[in-house]
Formats: C-alpha cells, sequence, structure tokens
C-alpha cells in the first residue's frame, strides 16, 4: 500500500474552514446519527470498494473514522485509485478532544 500522510483534527478543521479540503467520514451509519462532522459527506468503511467513485477526484481529501485505524486503511486505499486524501490522527476522538464543533446529538463512542 501506499504510505498514508496524516494531519491533526486541528488542521483538518482548519483545512475544511478554508475550502481547502473536503472530510470523508467512513464510520458505519450507526456511529455517524450519533455525531458527525457538518460538511463531510460519508461513506461507510463497509461501502467503500463499491461507492467510492462518488468522489470528487479534483478536490483534496481528508478521511475520518473513529479512531483513526479505518480512516489510515481506507486513505491507503483512496490513494491508490488516485485520490489526494490524508488521514486524520486519532479520529472522531481526537476531534471532540479539540472541542471542535460535533452535529446533534454529538455523541462519538468510546469504544
Amino acid at each position: 500500500m501506499d504510505s498514508v500522510t496524516e494531519e491533526d483534527a486541528k488542521t483538518a478543521y482548519e483545512q475544511m474552514q478554508r475550502g481547502k479540503a473536503c472530510l470523508l467520514d467512513v464510520r458505519e451509519p450507526s456511529e455517524w446519527e450519533l455525531g458527525h462532522i457538518d460538511g463531510a459527506g460519508s461513506i461507510p468503511m463497509s461501502q467503500l470498494g463499491r461507492r467510492w467513485r462518488e468522489l470528487d477526484t479534483s478536490k483534496r481529501w481528508v478521511c475520518v473514522c473513529r479512531s483513526g485505524s479505518r480512516s489510515e486503511y481506507a486513505t491507503a486505499l483512496l490513494r491508490q485509485a488516485g485520490l489526494d486524501i490524508t488521514n486524520m490522527t486519532g479520529g472522531m476522538l481526537a476531534w471532540k478532544a479539540n472541542k471542535l464543533p460535533i452535529g446533534p446529538p454529538g455523541i462519538v463512542a468510546t469504544h
């Protein structure tokens, strides 16, 4: 697999706010419904193999999951497919720890 580049939650947030990157959440729907980043796209990891072509290849992406593990794997796969994508270290747990905005109800499962 290609090497995966990473950035922290604060950098991902700043990039998204400035229109420099789009966020892709690869958590499953049940996780998404508990709380997600407003404006992020969602393709569950279980559907990524058949749905990745929905992503705009002209944009820069930051991949996110709960802790950063699934998104690291997804980032590697999507880089192989030619996307400009990086992994967000620490995932939604890091996002919440940095007190960045999470859509209602704002819950991030800890395990």
